[in-house]
């Protein structure tokens, strides 16, 4: 039990230190604190894994009772089952690799104790979202996270523009965060409890499958999740986000805060299975992000926002296969996803790293030869993320596809446009990998990966070759998925497309046999491009909707008489200031009299009123 405790303690323990030194620690002491402890807690979740393993108990721990105001008495206590033990792995695990390639990635930042600041609370909090075992607790870490987004994406402030990306990111989430916290209030007030699994027997026990309650409750969770798990309509801030550091884009993309948003679907999965609309909702908005950001992804030029656009559409499946209620497969694709984006951030991280900050990738190419570790990384988390076959993320997206299939009604339409974003997801991984690592090199690398980046680089390499063959622990967690049988023409026809991505990508960007310039020679086809390279307009379009009336109306505002009032109170008291700054002017004579005269009328006050 004790060992629980720890998991989220090592991290937040480590911030504060880091934090107490005010940036004066050794750059190699902060580092080994910073790594070391995300490494203890992996430790304690490797061992707690061990023995939950082995006899599948569920744990409760309680430390203490948060607050007591009437019936209503929140804990500080953590809930441990098999999908904790499943986030946790993946938190601390993911993240310990993530940290140890920092070490190398951060080494001559100025700020690097910082850095491991905002790294270690950003992974404690998502310790502590994942761990809660009731929804307040939850939502603590969900801010936490939120915050700590903020803090990394802005981390190099003196840029603006990394300003402006971290505001955007903080804000975007707000609007989900606000609709999450009306469904607590919701829940606390129909059910009487915020603990997670109390709540989902009294809701199954006051609550009809397809009531208005529940599916008024499971809307706002989902606007929570949309918005942190950046799916439509608010996935705007992700792409983005890319203003960090590399490896602060690995964390948030691949073991943290993108994946709250699916781990909360999966958590309170008894709520949604009270609200068919609202699971319904969560495929069609899972299909949508998916094949919005995978056309998306086509058109970009820059390394980072490639994978950024295809982190918004690999959560779009794992929302696909929430929706149609596969919550195993969807929590599968989120481990795996894990492995293949972790990856595949960290080895374009060391492509920028070693080719003198580029991010262009067309200004890259022939780096097979030159960085042959960096490319082997780059090709196998491609194939993964493509989930060509053998690979973990063929083993977590066939899944999801033949789960779609299997649901009566719309299931072959979400299928189908699973189907189309698997193929964009293997023209966009591979035209990225043969554009960079192959054709004629347009820049050379100043220096080649170490191993503090090399070995997280390696192992993540094996886990996105195996991940896809580890058993989760997921029995009894979620309702047993109901046996279908499947046309096998669709499972090879689901195999068969991403190979069909791979020979396009081929054909397209390194054969050469199908010529991209004469696919986009009519004004109609760069028209699309430009469209698709912008993000579909969706900023712009919040822009004239949201944005600029909003500046316009503050620019209007700017003088209101309540503005007026204040300021002629800070007025008259700077009068006063000034007018009473005469009287100190250094002259003990000066002094002792006005304490007399002060005296003086103080006594004649008080002897007036006296009786």
């Amino acid at each position: 039990m004790n060992t629980i405790a720890l998991i989220p303690l090592f991290p937040l323990l480590s911030a504060t230190l880091l934090i107490m030194s005010a940036g004066r620690m050794p750059r190699h002491i902060a580092a080994t604190i910073g790594a070391g402890s995300v490494g203890l807690s992996a430790i304690c979740v490797a061992l707690l894994a061990r023995d939950f393993l082995a006899d599948g108990q569920v744990l409760e721990l309680t430390l203490w009772t948060w607050m007591s105001v009437g019936d209503f008495a929140p804990r500080i206590a953590f809930y441990i089952d098999g999908l904790t033990i499943v986030m946790m792995s993946v938190i601390t695990g993911v993240g310990f690799l993530i940290h140890l390639y920092s070490i190398e990635f951060m080494w001559e930042d100025e700020s690097i104790c910082r850095y491991f600041t905002y790294m270690n609370l950003f992974v404690a909090a998502m310790l502590l979202l994942v761990m809660a075992d009731n929804l307040l607790l939850l939502y603590l870490g969900w801010e936490g996270v939120g915050v700590c987004s903020y803090l990394l994406v802005g981390f190099w402030y003196k840029d603006p523009a990394n300003g402006a990306a971290a505001r955007k990111a903080f804000i975007v989430t707000r609007i989900g965060d606000t609709a999450m916290a009306l469904g607590l209030f919701l829940l606390l007030t129909e059910l009487g409890t915020l603990d997670i699994q109390p709540m989902m027997v009294a809701a199954n026990s006051q609550w009809q499958t397809g009531d208005a309650l529940p599916i008024l409750a499971t809307s706002l969770l989902l606007g929570g999740a949309v918005g942190k798990s950046a799916q439509l309509p608010l996935h705007t801030w992700l792409p983005d986000a890319m203003a960090g550091p590399t490896p602060v884009s690995a964390l948030i993309h691949a073991a943290t805060m993108v994946t709250a948003g699916v781990y909360l679907i999966a958590r309170t999965y008894g709520l949604f299975l009270l609200a068919p609309p609202t699971m319904e909702a969560v495929a069609w908005i899972g299909l949508a992000t998916l094949l919005i950001a995978g056309f998306t992804a086509l058109a970009q030029n820059d390394i980072k926002r490639i994978l950024a656009y295809s982190t918004i559409s690999q959560i779009g499946y794992m929302f696909l296969a929430l929706g149609v209620g596969a919550f195993a497969s969807g929590v599968f694709h989120l481990m795996t996803h894990a492995f293949f984006k972790a990856l595949l951030f960290l080895a374009a991280g060391a492509v920028i790293h070693c080719l003198h900050h580029e991010h262009n990738i067309f200004r890259m190419g022939g780096l097979r030869t030159r960085l042959p570790i960096v490319f082997l990384s780059f090709f196998i988390g491609s194939a993964a993320l493509a989930a060509l076959p053998f690979t973990s993320g063929f083993y977590s997206k066939d899944a999801i596809l033949l789960s779609a299939w299997a649901l009566e009604d719309i299931g072959p339409w979400l299928w189908a446009g699973g189907l189309l974003g698997a193929l964009l997801t293997s023209i966009y991984s591979f035209r990225l990998v043969f554009i960079v690592f192959f054709g004629e090199a347009k820049t050379e690398p100043d220096r080649q990966p170490g191993w503090k980046m090399a070995g997280p680089l390696l192992l993540l390499c094996l886990l996105s070759l195996v991940g896809g063959w580890f058993a989760l622990p997921l029995a009894g967690v979620f309702p047993a998925a109901a046996e279908h049988t499947v046309n096998h023409a669709v499972e090879w026809i689901s195999i068969g497309t991403p190979l069909l991505g791979l020979l396009l990508a081929y054909l397209m960007f390194l054969g050469g046999q199908l010529s991209v310039d004469k696919m986009v020679a009519s004004s109609g086809a760069r028209a699309l491009r430009d469209f698709w390279f912008s993000g579909w307009r969706i900023d712009q379009l919040y822009d004239v909707l949201w944005v600029t009336p909003y500046k316009k109306i503050s620019y209007w505002m700017r003088n209101e008489p309540v503005d007026a009032i204040y300021n002629s109170i800070v007025a008259a008291n700077q009068w006063a200031h000034h007018r009473l700054l005469v009287l100190q002017n250094g002259e003990l004579r000066w002094y002792a009299t006005t304490m007399v005269v002060g005296l003086i009328l103080l006594l004649a006050v008080m002897l007036r009123n006296a009786p």
